[in-house]
């Protein structure tokens, strides 16, 4: 994918002393009284801010927080904590700035952080009109928001469109990498583990990687429809019956390619959905009417394990069971090791795919974790995001 990189600019002196708007993402969780609990966004987004920095750039930098009313600001919707962290991590002050849209007051060497760009009107909707004055506030615009990068707003896209050189800041140009190794240029085996509650809210996922990928690997609920497109029963598992044909049409899409879509042998049941309920593992064929499935089996881990060493590229996303209780969380262990443990480039996404690999401390072993829920999805979909188009667009101007 051919974007201009901002890490070029820097290198061959464009970026010197330039006026250089970020879009980062620093939507952090915050408790009741504003405290952040979590900041790896906010971390993510410093070697950015840090590389404009270094050049003697003027820079900078907005995000949304939460959910904002356009053009009504309310306190809990200040990006204050978020410039209180940043100016701890970045060793100088970081001045909050609010009603900046017609300009902003900054020195080169400087960095400022601009208010929830979400309260300005015509933000979510891309207007034009506030597009054309994000684009004059910058003589480089540098999307590092892969986060948000599905979504075509006035800071992801229209100033994209107006500022004089648009550009993907490090994360971003990172994403892009990882997406291009993982999907557009894959090491065979391709592997894909799929997996969630809902055929529904995957099934274009689904459909999209039957068309690429040697083996997909269906997980949770999703696994259960699958089950019963194969004819086993799954008593009264968490399905979607009225999805059957649609995933008997992707069994059937990836056995047209010689391909697969492994149907579990054994599974975890209970008959309670707790985290304190008795486990019972069982032949996939012994499934009881009273039963839940909350776990593939260690017959069937074991089976999937071995299939993920041997494959070249592995793309994750969703846990395998209900691996926040204990009894159910050995099918998406035994898994997220096999992934730890392969030589295959590994890319994952989706927040309880994070959350498992924290849980099992294989950060350092998985090739690359994608910072963005919706927009690696849609990536999985086979869509292009408007941050990737625009920038595209830009690169080739």
């Amino acid at each position: 994918m051919n974007v201009i990189r901002f890490s070029d600019l820097c290198a061959n002196g464009s970026a010197k002393g330039k006026r250089v708007f970020i879009r980062a993402d620093l939507n952090v969780p915050q408790d009741d009284d504003g405290q952040i609990t979590e900041d790896t966004r906010i971390r993510a987004s410093v070697p950015a801010i840090r590389m404009a920095l270094e050049v003697g750039a003027a820079v900078m930098v907005t995000s949304h927080l939460g959910r904002p009313t356009e053009g009504e600001f309310k306190p809990e919707d200040s990006l204050a904590p978020v410039a209180e962290r940043l100016s701890e991590l970045l060793g100088r002050r970081v001045p909050l700035v609010s009603n900046w849209v017609d300009g902003v007051d900054v020195e080169p060497g400087h960095v400022v952080l601009l208010e929830n760009c979400r309260v300005n009107k015509g933000e979510k909707k891309n207007n034009d009109e506030l597009a054309r004055k994000l684009g004059a506030l910058c003589d480089i615009f540098v999307h590092d928001a892969f986060g948000t990068s599905h979504r075509a707003e006035g800071t992801t896209y229209g100033i994209a469109q107006y500022a004089p050189v648009a550009c993907a800041g490090p994360l971003l140009a990172a994403e892009i990498d990882a997406i291009t190794k993982a999907l557009a240029n894959p090491k065979r085996p391709l592997a894909a583990i799929v997996a969630g509650s809902k055929v529904s809210t995957k099934l274009t996922i689904l459909k999209s990687l039957a068309n690429n990928v040697d083996q997909l690997i269906v997980g949770g609920g999703i696994a259960n429809t699958f089950m019963l497109a194969a004819g086993l029963n799954i008593g009264k598992s968490l399905a979607e019956p009225d999805l059957l044909d649609q995933a008997k049409a992707v069994i059937d899409a990836m056995q047209a390619r010689g391909a697969a879509v492994p149907i579990p042998t054994d599974v975890v049941t209970a008959k309670t959905f707790a985290a304190d309920a008795v486990a019972t593992v069982k032949a996939a064929t012994d499934v009881a009417d009273d039963d839940l499935i909350l776990d593939i089996g260690p017959q069937t881990a074991q089976a999937l394990a071995a299939q993920l060493m041997r494959a070249g590229t592995i793309v994750w996303n969703g846990p395998l069971g209900v691996f926040e209780f204990a009894a159910f969380e050995n099918g998406t262990k035994v898994v997220a090791q096999a992934i730890a443990a392969s030589s295959a480039f590994s890319i994952a996404g989706g927040g309880d795919t994070l959350a498992a690999i924290a849980k099992y401390g294989i950060e350092a072993q998985i090739g690359y974790i994608s910072t963005g829920g919706g927009a690696f999805l849609e990536v999985l979909e086979g869509k292009t995001l408007p941050a990737f188009e625009i920038l595209g667009r830009r690169a080739g101007a």
